[in-house]
């Protein structure tokens, strides 16, 4: 089945520590995950940063949730119980728990005062009606806006001439680590003109083997033909290594063809290469940072 939203985790989690006793969030992680019938994949299927599990980052905002409503109680770092509150709760029977059940208990309209999660009419319904923790809408945001950012990047280098994207492919490849300095590399791409071969750069600072480079400013999509021809120059060179770079797309033949030959190509399309480009700060610059932080809990223990 789906992976639950964090709302629809609260009773059955609420249900779960019901027998009173202290458990950890990775017991009930399992034993939820049990109960919803969550595939392997769908328990390890993490937040599109890849630093949490969606599921355990969903429980743990149930969680919060629950405990800010006084239904939970923290008893040690990492673990929980029930209250006499929460018991209450489950006594009535209710058919499911969320943030409009929850607005019911002060602690919890407090919590949501307090956080400014109720600023406006509209952010407090976006946030009752989401299905998504408030991390994950920090995430989409975030991936929202470094899509657009991507495609951006993309419509200037296609304004751009070729000589620029040469020098993009240089700076882009030497800040990863390839092609030794600038100058070598400068020396070296853009140079050769062989049999479809663009350029040649180092591996390493060491020059300890060689990387060949097609790089190609088109539109339409490269196909299968194109990447042959490129293959063959590197066997007339009898090179092993190689990147396709090209500011369109592979057909599904060319992504076929590079994975049973001998030679390693790397195929790295436009958007491959515009996320390449603002991982590695080329073409781009930031303009605001916003830091996150949790409480330490390990300040707050005393020995």
């Amino acid at each position: 089945m789906p992976i639950p939203d964090f709302q629809t985790i609260m009773l059955p989690l609420l249900t779960f520590v019901a027998d009173s006793q202290e458990h950890s969030k990775r017991e009930a992680v399992d034993a939820l995950s049990d109960k919803f019938q969550l595939s392997e994949v769908e328990r390890k299927e993490l937040l599109p940063s890849g630093r949490q599990a969606i599921f355990d980052n969903r429980l743990a905002w149930a969680r919060t949730y629950l405990i800010k409503a006084g239904l939970l109680e923290s008893t040690k770092r990492g673990f929980f119980k029930i209250t006499e509150l929460g018991k209450e709760v489950l006594q009535r029977g209710p058919e499911s728990i969320n943030i409009r059940y929850l607005d019911q208990f002060p602690g919890f309209t407090a919590f949501r005062t307090s956080s400014k999660e109720r600023s406006t009419a509209s952010c407090e319904q976006a946030e009752t009606e989401s299905e998504i923790t408030p991390e994950e809408m920090l995430e989409v945001v975030f991936q929202g806006m470094r899509q657009r950012l991507a495609t951006d990047i993309l419509q200037n280098i296609k304004s751009c001439s070729p000589a620029f994207f040469e020098r993009l492919v240089i700076d882009l490849l030497v800040t990863m680590g390839y092609g030794g300095t600038h100058k070598d590399a400068g020396e070296a791409v853009g140079k050769s003109g062989d049999g479809g071969i663009d350029g040649i750069i180092k591996e390493d600072r060491l020059g300890l083997d060689c990387i060949y480079i097609q790089a190609k400013r088109w539109e339409n999509t490269v196909g299968r033909p194109d990447i042959q021809k490129f293959a063959g120059a590197l066997q007339g060179q009898r090179a092993k290594k190689g990147i396709f770079i090209t500011t369109s797309n592979f057909s599904s033949e060319a992504h076929d063809y590079v994975s049973r030959i001998d030679n390693r190509i790397v195929l790295i399309d436009g958007a491959i290469l515009a996320n390449l480009m603002i991982d590695h700060s080329i073409g781009v610059s930031p303009f605001a940072t916003y830091e996150l932080k949790r409480v330490d809990s390990d300040y707050f223990t005393e020995e």
